[in-house]
C-alpha cells in the first residue's frame, strides 16, 4: 500500500451558507475538512454558555483540549473564531449537520478555503468501530527524512507514536518544532492521524511496511509537496537544539529597544532586568508551537517571578504596524495569563529578525528562547519547542528548563 502523510497548514476557507437555524446542538460534532479528495477529521466539543448567545467549543485531539474563541451566531450562520491564528469556521445548521468552510484570514480579507461539514454525536476519529485483527503495531520512535522534489532540500525529523489497540497518539519532531497533538487509528496495514488546532490542520495516512518502514509523500498547504521515509529506530535523535542559533563571536550580551502592546518603550538595559536571570522569549501570536512555550513559560513565571527571575516576550508579527499587530499581542497576554512584557520587536522575516537581534548568527525557528544569566551573559539559547504532544519529549525539556533556570538563579 502507497504511504501517504497530508498535511493541510496554514490554509484558510471563506464563504458560508444559510442557517436554517440560530441554535446549535450542545455536545461532541465530528468534524471533516476536504482537500483533493482527502477527508481530515476532528471532533469539536461544543457547550452554550449562560448568556444563551454564545457557545464554548474546544477542538479535541488526544488529551489536548484545545478552546476556541466564543462562537456566535451572525446572519443566520454559526461562526467559530480563532482569532489569535486569523482563522474562523462558518457553518449553516440544519438540525445535527454544520455545513460551511474553515478560513484564513489577513485582516478582512480571505485568504483561502476548505470546505466543513460536522455531524453531532459522533465521537470517533476514522473509522466507528474499532478493529483489532490484524492490526500492526507502530508504538516507536522513527528516523524520518522529508524531501522537497522541487528544492532537493532535506529535512531531518523523529516520529514518535504510542498504540493502544487502534489507537494511536505522537508527534513528528523537527529542529523547529513539532506537529503538536496527532491522534488517530492503524487499521491493517495503515496508519491514520489528524489533528487540528485552528491554524493547523494535518492529516496523516501511512502504509506500515513488513520492515517497521512508513515510506510515502506529504502535501503541505496548497502547493507544498515532499517524499519522505520513516524507519523504526529508537536511537533517532535531531540536532541538538542548543547549537543550533548561536552568538556571533565576539558577541556575549543582547541589546533592544521596542514598544508593548501600548506603545510604551522598553529596553533590555531597564533596572527590571539588571543583575537577574532573563528568559527571552522569541515568539509570535501566530504561531501554535510558541503558544504551547506560552503555556508553559507564563504559569512559570507566575510561579518563580518571586525568585528574582525575568521573562520578556520578543513578538515578531505579520505586521511592523503596531495598531495592526496590537490588537493580537492583547489577545495572547490575555488568552494565556501573561504577566511579563511582550513586545513588538518586528515582522517575521529574516530581515526583520537580523536588524532586530543583530548579536545572532539567525533566529530559524519559532519559537526560540534565549536564557540569560544575572551578568547580562547569554548562556544558552534553545531553537524550537517540543510541546506536550510529544510526550517524553516535552518531559525532558521541562526538566531541563527547570535545571538551567535553578542554575541561573542560585548564582551569585
Amino acid at each position: 500500500m502507497k504511504l501517504i502523510i497530508t498535511i493541510f497548514a496554514g490554509i484558510s476557507l471563506w464563504g458560508c451558507q444559510s442557517s436554517t437555524d440560530s441554535s446549535v446542538k450542545p455536545g461532541t460534532w465530528r468534524a471533516t475538512l476536504t482537500r483533493d479528495g482527502q477527508s481530515l477529521p476532528f471532533i469539536l466539543d461544543i457547550a452554550k454558555n449562560a448568556d444563551g448567545k454564545t457557545y464554548t467549543v474546544y477542538s479535541v485531539n488526544g488529551n489536548e483540549r484545545l478552546k476556541l474563541d466564543s462562537a456566535f451566531f451572525e446572519k443566520d450562520s454559526l461562526h467559530i473564531p480563532m482569532q489569535l491564528f486569523d482563522s474562523e469556521i462558518t457553518a449553516s445548521v440544519d438540525g445535527e449537520k454544520l455545513t460551511g468552510f474553515y478560513k484564513r484570514l489577513d485582516g478582512k480579507t480571505v485568504t483561502g478555503s476548505l470546505p466543513f461539514q460536522a455531524a453531532f454525536g459522533a465521537n470517533y476519529r476514522f473509522f466507528k468501530e474499532e478493529a483489532l485483527e490484524g492490526v500492526k503495531n507502530v508504538t516507536g520512535k522513527y528516523a524520518t527524512i522529508f524531501k522537497n522534489e522541487v528544492t532537493k532540500d532535506s529535512t531531518e525529523a523523529v516520529g514518535n507514536f504510542t498504540q493502544k489497540g487502534s489507537i494511536v497518539e505522537g508527534s513528528f519532531l523537527t529542529p523547529t518544532g513539532d506537529y503538536r497533538f496527532l491522534s488517530g487509528n492503524v487499521k491493517g496495514d495503515s496508519l491514520y492521524l489528524s489533528t487540528f488546532d485552528g491554524s493547523n490542520a494535518y492529516l496523516i495516512k501511512a502504509a506500515i511496511l513488513k520492515d517497521g518502514v512508513l515510506k510515502g509523500a506529504m502535501w503541505s498547504g496548497i502547493k507544498g509537496y515532499k517524499t519522505f521515509t520513516s524507519i523504526l529506530n529508537e536511537n533517532a535523535k535531531l540536532p541538538d537544539a542548543t547549537k543550533l542559533t548561536y552568538m556571533k563571536p565576539g558577541s556575549e550580551t543582547v541589546d533592544f529597544t521596542f514598544p508593548d502592546a501600548d506603545g510604551k518603550p522598553l529596553s533590555f538595559n531597564d533596572p527590571r532586568f539588571k543583575g537577574k536571570p532573563v528568559i527571552i522569549q522569541i515568539l509570535g501570536s501566530w504561531c501554535p508551537n510558541c503558544m504551547d512555550e506560552t503555556n508553559f513559560i507564563a504559569p512559570w513565571y507566575k510561579k518563580n517571578k518571586d525568585r528574582g527571575v525575568e521573562v520578556i516576550g520578543l513578538a515578531f508579527e505579520h505586521s511592523a504596524d503596531l495598531a495592526v499587530s496590537a490588537p493580537k499581542l492583547k489577545r495572547m497576554v490575555s488568552r494565556f495569563g501573561i504577566e511579563y512584557p511582550v513586545l513588538l520587536a518586528g515582522t517575521n522575516t529574516n530581515e526583520a529578525t537580523a536588524k532586530a537581534l543583530p548579536m545572532l548568527n539567525k533566529v530559524m525557528s519559532y519559537p526560540t528562547t534565549i536564557f540569560v544569566d544575572k551578568k547580562g551573559k547569554v548562556r544558552e539559547i534553545h531553537t524550537g519547542f517540543s510541546g506536550p504532544g510529544t510526550g517524553k519529549y516535552y518531559d525532558e525539556f521541562v526538566a531541563d528548563f527547570n535545571q538551567l533556570m535553578d542554575k541561573l538563579i542560585s548564582e551569585k
